[in-house]
């Protein structure tokens, strides 16, 4: 019986406990101990000092015991504390994905949306997207393609995608757009990728002829490619490789420049620098969106957060 009376009072001690923890408190105790420090948590929750410190009181009080030690700089957890952040990790994930999950209840986006983009765009515009409409319409589940702005347009008229991303321009065909609804979206114009060790690696700018004797590595393949510097009257070749990947590659190696469009400015690798061209003869490509004549509502979602995600 002594034991039965034990486990009993265990039992009242644990649902006090959790009576009395807050989600605000355990949010706070997390930051300060993450943070080291009750003025960054402060910071980052967007409180003032002294209301983390009254939760911190707070939740010590709940807990029974210190959670934190004032060192030279900062605080640290004590043993007690570190246990309460360990649990409240997981208990504030669930609380959390709890959360989304219900968002996505309420969300009237829900179902599927098939997105199309030519492959530079899926770099860094289209997951930044996805990453936005992700969060803001979880019930949404969002399926992406790389394919040729042909491939992308049949799709599109048969009503297996209903977002395209493609590139258009003067020295790109005419695609036929007439029965399509389209949006431009303002990106960065052309730049040159040189090797980090490159005599003009330390530029912070160039001009057409500073191109004009260098080695190009080229793109490789049936659809429209970035060949070496537009304006450039007879380009020196290096190289012709199919992927992005490669391309970086080659550059990175020192086997020659390429040219990247303003879209994958933030993807290119380590090794590589990213330098504009100021060429007024320079004819400049575009980015449309293209849908259906009438959107979707998730369509719409998806255009509004490709427009934002835009480097």
């Amino acid at each position: 019986m002594p034991q039965a009376r034990s486990s009993h009072r265990s039992n009242e001690w644990y649902a006090y406990l959790m009576a009395e923890l807050t989600l605000v408190g355990l949010r706070v105790v997390r930051e300060v101990a993450t943070r080291g420090s009750l003025t960054a948590a402060a910071a980052v929750l967007g409180y003032t000092q002294s209301a983390i410190s009254r939760q911190v009181a707070a939740t010590e009080a709940a807990v029974g015991s210190p959670l934190f030690e004032r060192r030279a700089r900062g605080v640290r957890p004590t043993p007690a504390g570190e246990v309460l952040v360990r649990h409240a990790d997981e208990v504030l994930r669930r609380i959390d994905s709890a959360a989304q999950e219900l968002a996505g209840l309420r969300d009237r986006l829900a179902g599927r949306l098939a997105v199309d983009a030519f492959p530079i765009a899926q770099a860094v515009l289209v997951p930044r997207a996805v990453a936005l409409l992700r969060a803001e319409h979880p019930g949404l589940a969002v399926t992406v393609g790389e394919r040729s702005t042909p491939a992308q347009l049949r799709r599109l008229r048969a009503g297996r995608t209903q977002v395209a991303v493609i590139a258009v321009g003067a020295d790109l065909p005419d695609y036929d757009l007439a029965d399509l609804r389209t949006a431009e979206l303002p990106v960065r114009p052309l730049l040159v990728g040189v090797p980090a060790g490159h005599r003009l690696a330390a530029r912070d700018g160039l001009v057409p002829a500073d191109l004009r004797h260098e080695e190009w590595i080229v793109g490789a393949g049936t659809d429209p490619q970035f060949g070496a510097w537009p304006t450039l009257a007879e380009p020196r070749v290096a190289h012709s490789v199919t992927s992005w990947q490669a391309r970086f590659g080659y550059v990175a190696a020192g086997l020659g420049l390429c040219v990247v469009p303003g879209l994958a400015a933030e993807a290119v690798p380590e090794g590589v620098r990213v330098l504009p061209v100021d060429d007024p003869r320079l004819r400049p490509r575009s980015v449309l969106l293209v849908t259906a004549e009438t959107r979707t509502p998730a369509a719409d979602a998806m255009v509004a957060a490709l427009r934002r995600a835009a480097p």
